[in-house]
């Protein structure tokens, strides 16, 4: 069985692909539009977008024109970080419905704990948050998400939700690939029963330059992206690796074989070879 047939199960008993598209950095027009188009052909059923992506309206329109029936394709996107109160949340996920062109998704995310212009942990953005997830479990509800999540959420941030959540965040998506796995984050999560994704999983390209990682794919007989791919789902977290052109997209589904877990170990210490700049989710 194709790894794109497989799904994990959220906390609400949703089930989710293992493996999602995803669409960060694809321009709306046609470069996101054929993107999603052609993994669509290749068999993904997971396609992550958001509201601050600015490519809905493309990622919705391939979605629309790909043949399947909505319920065939587990669609996330986002809200933006920036929105924290009710009534511009609402306005908001509507817009994003909209430019989808679905009356829903399949999992909703608070984009980050605090907005992009803020990002550090000197002002914590806690009653915010609290009221941005009373509405997100508003949206719940009304069935018009089937999960709700957070992303880029710490150990502190979860915390703070837990004091009021009726519903429990089913996903937590953050940065996590070989070299930067976030221990403290991923544990917190795990426990909880909150599902993780990974996004940049592949480093924005920085493993290549890794020879340990090079040396266990030649193993394999697979590319270094197979094998970062392999190790995030082999940590029981979903990738959402992102690919302009068919063949990467196809590559990156092909993940049939297993990493011992002595390469395993290895690959747990590699040191970190992506961006110089992390999104803070360390506590």
């Amino acid at each position: 069985m194709s790894i794109l047939d497989e799904t994990f199960e959220l906390n609400n008993q949703t089930k989710i692909p293992k493996l999602a598209f995803g669409t960060w950095r694809l321009k709306d027009g046609d470069e996101a539009y054929n993107a999603v188009a052609s993994a669509l052909k290749i068999g993904y059923r997971h396609v992550d977008t958001a509201f601050h992506y600015f490519n809905e309206k493309s990622v919705g329109q391939a979605i629309k024109d790909s043949g399947l029936k909505r319920d065939q394709v587990f669609l996330t996107t986002k809200l933006p970080a920036e929105i924290k109160n009710h009534d511009d949340i609402l306005k908001n996920f509507q817009e994003s419905l909209d430019n989808l062109q679905t009356d829903y998704v399949d999992l909703y995310l608070i984009h980050a704990p605090w907005p992009w212009s803020d990002i550090n942990l000197d002002y914590r953005y806690d009653g915010a948050n609290q009221e941005a997830w009373r509405t997100m479990e508003e949206i719940y509800q009304s069935g018009r998400a089937k999960a709700i999540g957070v992303s880029n959420f710490d150990v502190h941030d979860l915390k703070n939700l837990e004091k009021i959540w009726s519903v429990k965040p089913a996903v937590n998506q953050i940065e996590f690939y070989v070299g930067w796995t976030q221990p403290k984050i991923v544990s917190y999560s795990k426990l909880l029963g909150i599902q993780l994704e990974a996004y940049s999983p592949l480093a924005t390209g920085g493993l290549a330059t890794q020879a340990e990682i090079q040396n266990i794919a030649e193993k394999y007989r697979v590319s270094v992206p197979q094998t970062a791919l392999k190790y995030v789902l082999q940590k029981g977290i979903l990738p959402l690796p992102r690919a302009t052109k068919a063949e990467h997209a196809k590559s990156n589904a092909d993940l049939n074989f297993e990493i011992s877990a002595d390469d395993m170990t290895i690959l747990d210490h590699i040191p970190d070879t992506g961006q110089a700049r992390h999104n803070v989710t360390m506590g």
